[in-house]
């Protein structure tokens, strides 16, 4: 029985609130531990994914009986671990806001994505819409690059944009796993645990490891795998099931905004007021894509 638009609603905003403090959470970690280096975005990536893995893992007792969701869920999860090594990496050469701004652009790339391998034609006022959030993310974005902030923009956006490219294959496919008899939980398991394992033994690839550091950076990684995982990424999967993936990701789109105020309150990264009208035209083009998804 689908949901009402009520609950799937306060479910998203619930979602948003958790992921706002994504990138926050990341920037304090790398403040605590005084290390930018790839081996250590790495240690965050898979510390946030291997004690989300962790905390569900009481649920485990067999494999779930409805097997045909199985190979979408653990791809799923690769497709995940790509997104966390991809954007969290990103925070290290670039702003908060242009890197949540970029790594947002999903609903282009799920639109793209759904429309090649589902079949999923989006109609005329959803590709308006999508259109008119993507340029009140880009204004985010620009106000922000004004700023200056970052030892390399120009990397992190790509990393930040790859990381966008991942996300929406991961959303796509656990849609699918969740259609094919999975259920939230079940999906969630197979898919962070994938991702974990994945993860877990990059940053020795990478000279890195997991000791050493101080006791603070721990404590921000767990709240990592609490918040912004367990409560914000379970919440968009959720909602995937009952209305279409272009208006979950295009719902994330207002990350940004609440990274940019976040990080303003502890960073002192003003976001301008180019942040709020983008912020504002980002609204407008969610509203017609919703619209456009309910005809």
């Amino acid at each position: 029985m689908r949901p009402s638009g009520l609950k799937i609603a306060a479910v998203l905003l619930l979602g948003i609130l958790a992921i706002s403090f994504g990138s926050i959470l990341v920037r304090l970690a790398l403040a605590a531990s005084g290390d930018s280096s790839l081996a250590f975005s790495l240690v965050m990536s898979a510390g946030r994914m291997g004690l989300a893995a962790l905390l569900l893992a009481p649920g485990w007792r067999t494999l779930p009986r409805s097997r045909a969701g199985l190979p979408y869920a653990l791809a799923a999860g690769g497709f995940l671990a790509l997104h966390f090594a991809f954007w969290i990496t990103s925070l290290s050469y670039t702003s908060v806001a242009a890197s949540t701004a970029l790594v947002t652009t999903n609903p282009v790339w799920v639109t793209l994505f759904g429309w090649l391998f589902f079949k999923e034609i989006p109609s005329g006022l959803t590709l308006l819409g999508v259109g008119i959030a993507l340029l009140g993310g880009l204004l985010i974005g620009l106000g922000d690059a004004q700023g200056g902030s970052g030892s390399n923009p120009l990397l992190g956006d790509i990393l930040a944009l790859l990381g966008a490219v991942a996300a929406s294959l991961y959303f796509l496919l656990g849609r699918e796993a969740q259609r094919r008899g999975l259920s939230i939980l079940e999906y969630v398991r197979l898919a962070y645990t994938a991702a974990a394992l994945l993860l877990l033994p990059l940053p020795y690839l990478f000279g890195g490891g997991y000791g050493g550091y101080p006791l603070a950076v721990y404590g921000y990684i767990l709240l990592m795998a609490l918040l912004p995982q367990l409560v914000g990424h379970t919440s968009f999967n959720w909602a995937t099931r009952h209305i279409p993936p272009v208006l979950v990701t295009l719902a994330i789109l207002f990350e940004p905004v609440g990274a940019s105020l976040l990080a303003f309150l502890l960073f002192g990264e003003l976001p301008g007021v180019q942040v709020l009208l983008g912020a504002l035209v980002l609204l407008l083009g969610v509203g017609l894509a919703v619209v456009g998804g309910r005809r």
